[in-house]
């Protein structure tokens, strides 16, 4: 498993007020992912327990057959899933490749407990996109 440099979580407005000791625990929390230009980060309907920070790339979420929103280097994704009922609200398709910090669900269910401000930042966040 690799470790995840700290300094890289500061591509995220999210945690942008955190610690460096925060930082350093949260990063802890973070495995790595790539995704092929096309490809799909996630599907709509499918079970998922992960959320995603985009470390570089960019992604469309489509939801259906529509185009939602467009995504960028420090925009999160996987909230939905992570804090609701377990699915994919919508795909999230590579635009060009994607470089993604991932965290699991129990290590979210970790961040709860250890951090709640963050977490209610996510969950916030979550709010944001479906508004």
């Amino acid at each position: 498993m690799n470790v995840i440099d700290p300094e890289r979580l500061h591509v995220a407005p999210l945690f942008a007020d955190l610690s460096d000791d925060d930082l350093a625990w949260l990063a802890e929390r973070f495995d790595e992912s790539l995704v092929a230009e096309g490809g799909r980060a996630t599907h709509e309907g499918m079970a998922g327990y992960a959320f995603f920070v985009i470390e570089s790339g960019e992604a469309e979420v489509q939801h259906g057959d529509t185009d939602v929103r467009r995504l960028g280097p420090g925009d999160t994704f996987g909230e939905a899933a992570i804090l609701g009922d377990g699915r994919r609200t919508a795909d999230v398709v590579a635009r060009t490749k994607l470089e993604l910090l991932v965290m699991h669900g129990a290590r979210f269910r970790e961040l709860q407990m250890q951090m709640p401000d963050v977490a209610a930042s996510i969950e916030s966040a979550m709010q944001q996109h479906r508004a």
